[in-house]
């Protein structure tokens, strides 16, 4: 029975980890279990699973529960009350969305737990500093995004294998092929309707301006301790192909399976063993044409910028996601317009100095600075269009 701490419980990710779960429920146990803010929904998970220590980040929306919560499971709420659930289990599945799960992964090395990554944050934003740690740790890092789980399974399990290329497919989103005049006319509604993926609402954004498809190429880098001249892109707009490695001899091998994200959630938890999940098996025949198509760094600002950001390194990577993130807010928030995400961003990045991301504090500050310069790009944009 491996015990697991959840963080993240209420977002997309960790409800489909619970669907593992409960898929599982011999095999697996929730030992501990965050959420941010969703009382309710945390409420029932925690009436579900039963875990030893539920934690809220929302005070305000933990003293809501805090009369309702079972016998036997222990509760507290806010930041650091979070923070110590990663102290429970075996391994800690990461699924708080963005800056925040840095903590969250650092706690957990420090812990010396296994980790199943699904926060892109952790290594976008500190892959020098959370990378490092892990070796000194001797724990493993088993990556949960659909990209880097179809790499890690193509080389065997292992981030150390040699290869050639590392080659990241992308869906295109909603909006590949569309003119500048044309993309001015995207709405949140529009942007949120993914052609292929049912994912969280940042997420969703992110893959429909490529900044996904950018943060991705930071992952690997760090996670398979490669340089970016060795990740290429390549969009695949059936999501068949979740990404494939190249090899020395020129052969190449692919992971694919229908777009669903229990098979890379549930393989993170039962690595090195497979197990059903339930997951149709792939009807090659009527299946049709699977398609290759470019993808280009001109034809998407956001991708461009991630790819700047990456070539840049240092703190640059974790100014990228805070602006991001603030963009992203405002776009959905009907503030700025879809074009003026990357416009944002790039805003943010021309006032970033330069500082070596090797410490926590550096990237919190690094954060924070990049968030404040976002908000006020995202006041002047605003105010012209006013």
């Amino acid at each position: 029975m491996k015990k697991i701490s959840l963080i993240g419980s209420t977002g997309s990710i960790g409800k489909q980890v619970c669907s593992v779960i409960r898929r599982h429920s011999e095999k697996f146990q929730i030992e501990s279990i965050v959420a941010n803010a969703s009382s309710e929904a945390f409420l029932s998970q925690v009436k579900e699973f039963r875990p030893k220590y539920a934690a809220l980040v929302n005070e305000e929306e933990g003293k809501k529960i805090a009369d309702k919560i079972p016998d036997g499971v222990q509760f507290a709420y806010g930041k650091q009350a979070a923070l110590a659930a990663v102290e429970y289990g075996d391994a800690a599945f990461i699924a708080a969305t963005g800056f925040a799960g840095l903590e969250y992964s650092l706690k957990a090395v420090d812990c010396k737990k296994d980790i199943a990554l699904a926060n892109k944050e952790t290594l976008v934003c500190g892959g020098e500093l959370v990378m490092n740690k892990i070796q000194g740790a001797g724990i493993r890092l088993m990556p949960v995004d659909s990209e880097h789980s179809a790499l890690w399974q193509a080389l065997s399990f292992r981030t150390d294998a040699p290869f050639s290329r590392l080659i990241i497919t992308a869906s295109g989103g909603p909006f590949y092929g569309w003119d500048k005049e044309k993309l001015q006319t995207v709405t949140p509604a529009s942007a949120l309707k993914h052609p292929t993926w049912q994912m969280g609402a940042k997420i969703t954004i992110d893959s429909a301006t490529l900044l996904n498809k950018g943060f991705e190429v930071i992952e690997a880098k760090w996670l398979y301790n490669t340089t970016l001249d060795k990740i290429h892109t390549v969009v695949q707009p059936e999501s068949i192909i979740h990404s494939m490695v190249e090899f020395a001899d020129g052969g190449i091998l692919a992971q694919m399976s229908y777009p669903t994200m229990e098979l890379p959630i549930q393989l993170a938890l039962t690595y090195p063993e497979r197990f059903d999940c339930g997951l149709k098996p792939l009807d090659f025949v009527s299946l049709g044409t699977i398609r290759f198509l470019p993808l280009e760094r001109s034809a998407f600002p956001c991708y461009d910028l991630a790819l700047t950001a990456a070539e840049k390194g240092d703190n640059y990577p974790c100014a990228l996601n805070g602006a991001g993130e603030v963009a992203v807010r405002a776009f959905l928030d009907g503030r700025i317009g879809f074009l003026q995400i990357a416009e944002t961003i790039e805003n943010a990045l021309h006032k970033t100095e330069r500082m070596k991301a090797d410490s926590y504090a550096i990237l919190k500050e690094t954060d924070a600075r990049a968030r404040v310069y976002a908000e006020e790009a995202v006041m002047r944009l605003t105010k012209a269009g006013k």
